[in-house]
């Protein structure tokens, strides 16, 4: 059974920084493309950024130089470092396979950038 869970969410003002760590279960982790997804109220979900088996990276135009995505594939775990935080960066934050596995989808993380 496939488990995504994210965790490291909060509220945080603006020009702050958050971690977040998703922990996986259930496949072969260190093989697979991960990505980081968020979704805005009323937006569509959106790719933030991916990572490779190997540790190649790449970031939404929109985080690009203030995220950074990383793993653990020993631990079976995906991060997002996000810095410079800002309030278009409020969201539900999830993970998820590259490309998207429907039924993966967790519960998410939510991060709210607010004075």
């Amino acid at each position: 059974q496939v488990q995504l869970v994210e965790s490291g969410g909060g509220l945080v003002q603006p020009g702050g920084s958050l971690r977040l760590s998703c922990a996986a279960s259930g496949f072969i982790f260190s093989i697979n493309v991960m990505g980081w997804y968020r979704q805005a109220p009323g937006k569509q979900r959106e790719l933030v950024a991916t990572i490779t088996s190997g540790g190649t990276t790449n970031y939404a135009d929109s985080v690009k130089g203030r995220f950074t995505i990383s793993r653990a594939n020993a631990n079976k775990t995906v991060y997002l470092r996000m810095n410079s935080l800002k309030p278009e960066d409020t969201a539900v934050y999830y993970c998820n396979k590259v490309p998207i596995v429907a039924r993966y989808w967790g519960q998410g993380t939510q991060v709210t950038v607010s004075s």
